[in-house]
């Protein structure tokens, strides 16, 4: 077979991955229905899984080339297909062996436009799955998230925090309103239902939990609250134990950005992605991106 056949069949993207339950803790954070599409974009810069509802909530994962241990991308542009996220996670569970980092190598496509994932970690057995994908027929809006003013309007408190938060502001069917005011630095979540409960994060009091605040006037919005839980109700344990903090942006029209960072380095203390401080590199962490669009009422109004 000559070398210009072989090129031909070289597949899209074929990459390795060592550490199979960081990426199952990832795409499980943006699995908030039990039935979900989701759409895949390859490039050579790595992989984006994203997932939408309606049209007011979209989430983004985002698997820089960096995670991988390999990473051979031949295509030209940038491919997209849909798969289910629920059957994909449910696939990458099945290799991941709880205590034990895993690596599995993906392909695309297949012969068939299948995902192609197999464990490549022993050489006595191996597991090996096909997920059918599917032709796209929409495409995913772009929310073209501007700033809203010159100086952003952003905070940033652990992730546990805000998750406990969220959860405790639970009202079927009702919205919450984020209320930022520059002085005193705070932030409220306010939830409304047959009664109200009031949630305020004080800058000034929690140093540690508010992480940081970014703030030069007042403003207000209301989320619809079951797009706002989404948000934060599968963060992985992880995130949760390694107390990371998660960034709250609010852009241009009240749209709101909730950035949530997942670690998928490989359980090991002395792993060549872990510098001499103990600190891990950014190539071992996966970015996660939810955007939410605010209700429009009198409030939105006001401060549009």
């Amino acid at each position: 077979m000559s070398s210009s056949a072989v090129e031909a069949e070289a597949p899209d993207l074929l990459c390795r991955l060592d550490n199979v339950q960081g990426m199952v803790d990832a795409l499980s954070a943006v699995r908030w229905k039990r039935h979900q599409d989701a759409v895949v974009e390859l490039s050579e810069h790595g992989v984006v899984l994203i997932v939408e509802d309606t049209g007011c909530l979209q989430a983004k994962v985002y698997l820089q080339r960096e995670l991988f241990v390999c990473y051979e991308y031949n295509a030209e542009g940038r491919p997209r297909f849909g798969v289910s996220l629920g059957l994909f996670v449910d696939c990458l569970n099945t290799f991941s062996a709880p205590g034990r980092s895993s690596t599995i190598e993906i392909q695309y496509p297949g012969l068939d436009m299948q995902l192609l994932v197999k464990s490549v970690d022993s050489l006595d057995a191996c597991i090996y799955a096909e997920i059918r994908t599917r032709i796209l027929d929409t495409i995913s809006w772009d929310y073209n998230f501007e700033p809203a003013g010159s100086r952003p309007l952003s905070f940033t408190v652990k992730s546990a925090a805000l998750k406990e938060a969220i959860d405790d502001l639970e009202w079927p069917g009702s919205s919450i309103q984020i209320i930022l005011q520059p002085v005193p630095p705070c932030v409220t979540f306010k939830g409304e239902g047959h009664g109200d409960l009031q949630i305020d994060f004080m800058h000034y009091v929690n140093t540690d939990l508010f992480i940081a605040f970014h703030c030069d006037r007042q403003v207000s919005y209301r989320y619809k609250y079951k797009f706002l839980r989404a948000t934060t109700s599968n963060l992985p344990s992880s995130v949760i134990k390694d107390n990371r903090g998660s960034k709250l942006t609010i852009g241009r029209g009240g749209m709101l950005k909730v950035q949530h960072l997942v670690s998928v380095a490989r359980a090991a203390t002395t792993h060549p992605h872990i510098d001499s401080a103990g600190h891990q590199q950014p190539s071992r962490i996966v970015y996660i991106e939810f955007f939410v669009k605010p209700e429009v009422d009198e409030d939105t109004v006001n401060n549009s």
